[in-house]
């Protein structure tokens, strides 16, 4: 798909502030509202915008510690991977979960208030689901966290 520079400004504003409403990001993008309303929902339909979403406080939810998991397995087949995605997807701590390259098979960001409630995840974690190893580092300090995707090489081969 191909993006011109109205779409492209269009996609900066809702993903930094979805709450906008057409007339603000038409303002912003210099259409009327129906061509800008037309232009939100053709990037909806073609799964571009993929949801709208509110983005919340951690600290004041309890949850400003973030562990992120690396795991290892001697399991490679996809039945076992369906299992632990499974498992995964019913721990509401892990908010992002990825297949690696390398020397790690899976890393996960788990968010918690501490420690304590770490180790409980953990002890849940490994009751459920067959692991080789895992190993956590805790981040000390958030440098950059931004929902933002950069947009420069949208609609690039």
């Amino acid at each position: 798909m191909t993006f011109d520079r109205i779409d492209l400004k269009i996609l900066d504003l809702l993903q930094r502030d979805a709450a906008l409403s057409a007339a603000a990001v038409a303002d912003s993008v210099g259409l009327s509202t129906t061509p800008c309303w037309r232009r939100i929902q053709n990037l909806e339909r073609a799964g571009v915008i993929t949801a709208r979403v509110a983005l919340l406080d951690r600290d004041h939810l309890n949850v400003g510690v973030d562990a992120f998991v690396r795991i290892r397995t001697d399991q490679h087949n996809k039945r076992w991977l369906d299992g632990f995605a499974k498992a995964v997807a019913a721990f509401p701590e892990v908010v992002e979960m990825y297949r690696m390259s390398g020397d790690v098979d899976y890393l996960m960001r788990v968010v918690v208030p501490d420690i304590a409630a770490y180790d409980d995840f953990y002890q849940r974690l490994i009751r459920v689901v067959d692991l080789t190893d895992v190993s956590s580092s805790f981040a000390m300090e958030r440098i950059k966290y931004t929902t933002a995707l950069p947009l420069n090489r949208a609609g690039r081969g």
